[in-house]
């Protein structure tokens, strides 16, 4: 429920005709001033607009032209082996469009024409197979909900406070609904021989890094998808056109894109992207392995640094998004006071199983300064921590898995900026 009282509401109601007059304060006298732009004809109501073939392929309109991946310049050499963020700020629902999901790619982003696509499987199982493109679009397929996080989303945020956005902080994520064949399906066709328990399937792409990684094959038989569309449409080049692999739950890297092989094997390969990187490096200068599940995790989006509180005060929702890689999202609390107190949140609808949720928080803002935390539960009982809470398990020396809470410090003006309140 809104804690705004019914009163605010009205005000709000005659202030948002104010807004529109120009007023900077809501009054009912400024309220009966004139707006030339409902009294008078615009251009736009003045002569035709664009025919039905204008854009073929429909694009944003130029007024949304900020709303785009950004990357950081000085984080990696180039932007081949590099990654750019989702403008998680300027979204609101829960579902990503393709062209604004993060890119994360290990050698560039390559063309892979649909005619030249092969998936092969191999290894331990009794008929070792090649699909191509229009084989894989014969089996039975499913459309699911998933979101997919680079594992070091927020990863430069463990010694400290670093970049000032929620796009740059937590922007290595993105929700889609992806269409293609159970992973066990196709596994199935191949038959796997002798027992399942212990067994792996190393996985790995068609471009030059290759990005190949290890997956226990009881998770390659549960819920792993071989994806050929995203969002209803086919992929996009630099989401793996034409095939990826999708592992809802757990980091991105899993989720290979340009999809080539698939082997069984009764071991894992320990390959360069499973021991140089992706593991979690505790105080001791130890890794631990195989940390795959993305914990449960929230950010608040808007109000964010580059989502400003630009109506002064009154009436402010508070909104942003959530997630687990254990399942389902139930509860979302928002703090003012970095900490100190919460209020439960409204979430937009029941989460989804390994997909993102809104929450909003409707609430009054009276221009003093907040520190804005969001904390998530998931349905396992699990709470998002603090960043003390990580720091005392792993240290400082982590890159990869860091769902602390975060901390957006609200001004007066309205202006907001990352701190850290551990």
């Amino acid at each position: 429920m809104s804690d705004i009282p019914k009163s605010s509401r009205r005000a709000f109601l005659r202030g948002s005709v104010a807004a529109a007059a120009g007023a900077v304060t809501a009054s009912a006298a400024r309220a009966a001033t004139p707006d030339p732009l409902i009294t008078e004809v615009q251009d736009w109501a003045s002569g035709f607009g664009h025919g039905v073939d204008e854009v073929p392929y429909g694009l944003p309109i130029e007024h949304e032209s900020d709303v785009i991946r950004r990357n950081v310049e000085w984080l990696t050499a180039d932007t081949i082996s590099s990654i750019n963020f989702t403008p998680i700020h300027a979204l609101d629902g829960t579902i990503t469009p393709q062209g604004c999901a993060f890119e994360r790619h290990h050698s560039g982003a390559i063309e892979l024409r649909k005619q030249d696509y092969r998936l092969m499987i191999n290894g331990l199982v009794e008929t070792p197979l090649v699909f191509t493109y229009a084989d894989l679009e014969r089996f039975p397929r499913e459309n699911h909900v998933y979101f997919c996080e680079c594992a070091a989303n927020t990863g430069m945020e463990w010694a400290g406070a670093q970049l000032n956005g929620a796009q740059f902080t937590h922007g290595m994520i993105h929700n889609m609904e992806y269409t293609g064949v159970p992973l066990r399906t196709l596994l199935a066709e191949a038959g796997i021989t002798g027992e399942t328990t212990g067994k792996w399937v190393y996985v790995e792409g068609a471009d030059a890094s290759s990005n190949g990684r290890s997956i226990p094959l009881d998770k390659a038989l549960d819920d792993v998808l071989v994806a050929f569309k995203a969002n209803g449409e086919a992929l996009r080049k630099e989401h793996g056109y034409p095939v990826r692999l999708v592992v809802p739950g757990w980091e991105g890297n899993l989720w290979i894109k340009w999809l080539r092989r698939i082997e069984v094997l009764d071991q894992p390969v320990e390959s360069r992207e499973e021991t140089s990187k992706y593991t979690d490096t505790l105080a001791d200068g130890t890794s631990r392995k195989w940390t795959w599940v993305m914990d449960a995790k929230s950010v608040i989006t808007s109000p964010s640094p580059q989502m400003p509180i630009t109506h002064g005060k009154g009436p402010l929702v508070i909104t942003g998004m959530a997630w687990t890689g254990h399942g389902r999202i139930t509860r979302v609390d928002v703090s003012k006071d970095g900490g100190k107190s919460w209020e439960t949140a409204r979430l937009a609808q029941e989460g989804g199983n390994k997909a993102l949720v809104r929450f909003y928080l409707d609430t009054v803002w009276d221009g003093e300064e907040m520190l804005l935390q969001a904390r998530a539960m998931d349905e396992t009982g699990y709470v998002q921590p603090t960043k003390d809470q990580l720091r005392a398990v792993r240290g400082e020396n982590s890159i990869y898995h860091n769902n602390c809470i975060q901390t957006w410090h609200v001004k007066s003006s309205g202006e907001a900026e990352n701190v850290e309140v551990s």
